[in-house]
């Protein structure tokens, strides 16, 4: 038997030794700056309990880790109807591709690839103007984590408004076919924001409870999504989380996650834990290098991939 917190404090002094950390996202300028050595990690279990260690109390940009609170929200909105307009396959391209949507007729293949998640924000622009959709994203991540400090980084949706030439691409060239409905400029206004939370990651790891208690808020126990819909959710952060680097993170670690190039990784062990990585250098193929391993490290301490019989028993929490 094991002793969790242990287990993290010795994971984050191993990140923190790590010869290679990887590089930093530097065509978003807020990002360009910051310390490939930062690293934090914060597991929430089940009962609440929290074991953290390093940075896990620094705000970073969570990026393309909100994709999985956007596509909660869009689910709520329209149901299964939101796969008539987002595929759930892996894409197998990088996570800014534009070669498949020609031949896919504007159809991107999951909603956690750029075109996807742009996809996402024009569906929650049914409901809202984008200031109002910023505004219910904030809150529903706020209410999640119990956090009402969680903020937008302002200086970043700034930058990405600034250089996102290859979102505006794709937004544009799916609005050719018909699969963007609200003007251009307003999703990708909707899309930048989103990207922009700023979260710690105990924060992050809060939030992510619901996908852990199939769909309730443990700390409401009201219901967020049904337990299908969460365990679906999972799925396809298991097999599209991490863009055409997926299939190795599964490998790796056995649990769902979804990156982000902030250096972000939510990982989700169901009826276990919630666990949040920060290390900001990113592989080549824009995950984080520091935060991957540090998950694998875990996952082979604890037993905690979904392909082990008996999740988590080897832990005493």
């Amino acid at each position: 038997m094991a002793d969790l917190g242990a287990i993290v404090r010795d994971i984050a002094e191993e990140m923190r030794a790590l010869p290679d950390k990887g590089k930093v996202a530097d065509y978003i300028p807020a990002l360009a700056g910051i310390a490939p050595d930062r690293f934090g990690m914060a597991a929430v279990m089940a009962d609440g309990t929290c074991h953290k260690a390093g940075d896990a109390d620094v705000p970073f940009s969570i990026q393309s880790i909100s994709k999985v609170f956007a596509l909660t929200m869009a689910l709520g909105a329209v149901g299964d109807a939101l796969w008539q307009r987002v595929g759930r396959e892996p894409s197998g391209s990088a996570f800014n591709s534009i070669v498949q949507l020609e031949s896919e007729h504007g159809i991107p293949r999951n909603p956690f690839i750029n075109a996807g998640a742009i996809v996402v924000s024009d569906i929650l622009l049914g409901r809202y103007e984008p200031r109002e959709a910023i505004g219910e994203m904030l809150r529903f991540v706020r209410a999640l984590a119990g956090d009402d400090s969680i903020v937008v980084d302002e200086d970043v949706a700034r930058g990405e408004q600034e250089t996102g030439y290859r979102n505006m691409a794709l937004a544009n060239y799916m609005r050719a076919f018909g699969n963007i409905r609200h003007p251009v400029e307003k999703v990708l206004g909707l899309y930048f924001h989103q990207c922009a939370l700023a979260m710690s990651c105990r924060q992050l790891a809060l939030a992510g409870r619901y996908l852990m208690a199939r769909g309730q808020n443990p700390d409401t126990g009201r219901s967020v999504v049904s337990p299908q819909r969460a365990r679906r959710i999972n799925a396809l952060m298991l097999t599209c989380g991490h863009y055409d680097g997926s299939g190795e993170f599964a490998f790796r670690t056995g649990l769902p996650g979804k990156s982000g190039v902030g250096g972000g990784i939510l990982a989700i062990a169901p009826g276990v834990a919630s666990i949040a990585v920060w290390a900001p250098g990113l592989n080549e193929r824009g995950n984080s290098l520091a935060g991957t391993l540090a998950l694998e490290r875990l996952v082979q301490a604890t037993g905690w991939s979904v392909f082990e019989p008996g999740l988590g028993q080897a832990v005493v929490v």
